[in-house]
């Protein structure tokens, strides 16, 4: 044989030995039971005793025990250990698997997940749309407590109280009954082992701080200066009076006095679901006299002569109102009974022989039929200054009235706005009506206080039927306005 032959020999009898070695076990090597350990369906590891793994994470963990009060601690939810007769030797220590499992994902206790579904929250000027929101709790009384207590923030402890025990008083000449308290967003609950990196809540006044204003954090705080009252001290830090209420439940109401140097809790509600609440609502209203203005050409110039005094009318009103997280959604009057008419104030002037159109008035008009109801006042809202009044209850259709003399300057048709209309009053001051249903004026035209400009409806973004009134120091929403709380000149 050459060489080549005997190399070719040679290459043959060692492949042919390496396939007989292909699978081949020493009869001292036998498969032995292990345990190996899955994470979110990957392998960790093998290791000897599942036991002795399960004992090391509960020991490990003695601090988490503490902080959270628990008995015992458990491996990850998505951590799976299984018997395996296996061959290989790769066998890790307890600890090794251990700071493997803490890298990938973390251990958990036992608890409850509540999820609650997220839903629109509105009122008349303002629209809050609320994400799904995943609550976490080591006990189903801390949820149901706190949901409680937010609950009670928006109708009150005493009222909410007569509701639920059915002592709710009748009403005898004015008052309020709570007909029904209901949370509009789905809420669903199941017992879990809970991620111990979550948001885990195990005290109501925690939780019941970030139901009402989305954050466990202390919320910002004011010394109250000399002369500042609740109205002011809400208005100039952008809350409203009654999110300043809910922050300083020690405040009775909006009357409430502070005095100098004391410390209150500014907070802008971010709820996390919707409480709504229907009422019953019987109350008497005043209804403002209008000043009418005549003249008498033989009457000295700058002479004055009251030909009848003005009373104020007084109405008994029923309505149903609902309301959102306090704010009211809708209100409609299903009953009035005038207990005193309304009496205007006649004054003679001398010097001129007619009202000249479009000239105001010292004197504002209601710009609504009365009775009515107040939906939503000027003032802030989650943050956002609700820039005028919303005005309800006068039924879809009823007439709109122009509140002084002016010119038409605005009258068409937005998203939010709806149908509106603006008129200069040819003093500085602008007034806008919005939420309209008809507009029966153009630009340019000329109207007199009380001409019917309008109608209440529910156009553009509006919850129910109303109108958004606003007055304005400047043209509405151009750089250099002012806008005014109207009740200040009413």
């Amino acid at each position: 044989m050459n060489r080549r032959t005997i190399g070719y020999m040679m290459a043959s009898l060692l492949i042919s030995f390496s396939f007989l070695l292909v699978g081949f076990k020493p009869k001292s090597i036998e498969p032995i039971e292990l345990y190996r350990v899955y994470l979110d369906g990957k392998s960790v590891g093998l290791t000897r005793s599942k036991e002795e793994l399960e004992q090391y994470i509960d020991e490990r963990q003695e601090a988490l025990k503490e902080k959270y009060k628990v008995d015992k601690i458990y491996a990850p939810k998505d951590l799976v250990i299984e018997k395996e007769m296996t061959y290989d030797r790769n066998i890790l220590s307890t600890k090794q698997i251990y700071n493997r499992i803490d890298k990938i994902s973390p251990f958990t206790i036992k608890g409850y997940r509540y999820f609650i579904e997220g839903a629109v929250l509105e009122n008349d000027s303002t629209k809050h749309t609320t994400p799904d929101e995943t609550i976490y709790v080591l006990e189903k009384k801390v949820f149901e407590e706190s949901v409680d207590k937010t609950v009670r923030a928006f109708v009150g402890d005493d009222a909410y109280d007569r509701y639920l025990n059915e002592t709710q008083p009748e009403i005898k000449n004015t008052g309020k009954i709570i007909e029904n308290v209901e949370i509009k967003n789905k809420i669903s609950y199941r017992e879990q082992n809970i991620p111990v990196n979550e948001t885990i809540y195990t005290n109501v006044e925690d939780l019941s701080r970030y139901l009402l204003f989305g954050t466990t954090k202390d919320q910002a705080k004011y010394t109250v200066q000399a002369g500042d009252s609740i109205e002011d001290v809400a208005f100039n830090n952008k809350i409203s009076t009654e999110e300043f209420l809910i922050a300083n439940p020690n405040f009775q109401d909006a009357n409430s006095l502070l005095f100098e140097g004391q410390e209150v809790t500014l907070g802008i509600l971010q709820p996390k679901f919707q409480t709504l609440e229907s009422d019953h609502i019987v109350e008497l209203q005043e209804n403002r006299y209008k000043t009418e203005i005549r003249y008498d050409f033989n009457m000295f110039l700058g002479s004055e002569q009251v030909l009848q005094e003005g009373q104020n009318g007084l109405t008994k009103i029923t309505k149903k109102v609902q309301k959102s997280n306090g704010d009211v959604l809708t209100s409609v009057i299903s009953e009035s009974q005038e207990l005193r008419p309304t009496i205007d104030k006649i004054i003679v002037r001398g010097g001129r022989s007619s009202w000249s159109v479009g000239t105001p008035s010292g004197d504002w008009l209601w710009p609504t039929i009365v009775p009515y109801t107040i939906n939503s006042p000027f003032g802030y809202r989650w943050g956002t200054l609700h820039d005028g009044v919303d005005i309800g209850g006068c039924g879809y259709g009823s007439p709109i009235f122009a509140s002084n003399s002016g010119v038409i300057v605005q009258s068409s048709e937005k998203w939010d706005n709806g149908q509106y209309i603006t008129i200069d009053h040819g003093n500085g001051y602008y007034t806008l009506y919005a939420h309209l249903s008809a507009r029966y004026v153009g630009v340019g035209q000329q109207v007199k206080q009380g001409d019917v400009i309008g109608a209440m409806g529910q156009s553009g973004f509006a919850t129910g039927t109303h109108l958004h009134f606003s007055i304005w120091n400047g043209f509405p929403y151009r750089g250099g306005s002012q806008v005014l709380n109207p009740m200040t000149l009413f």
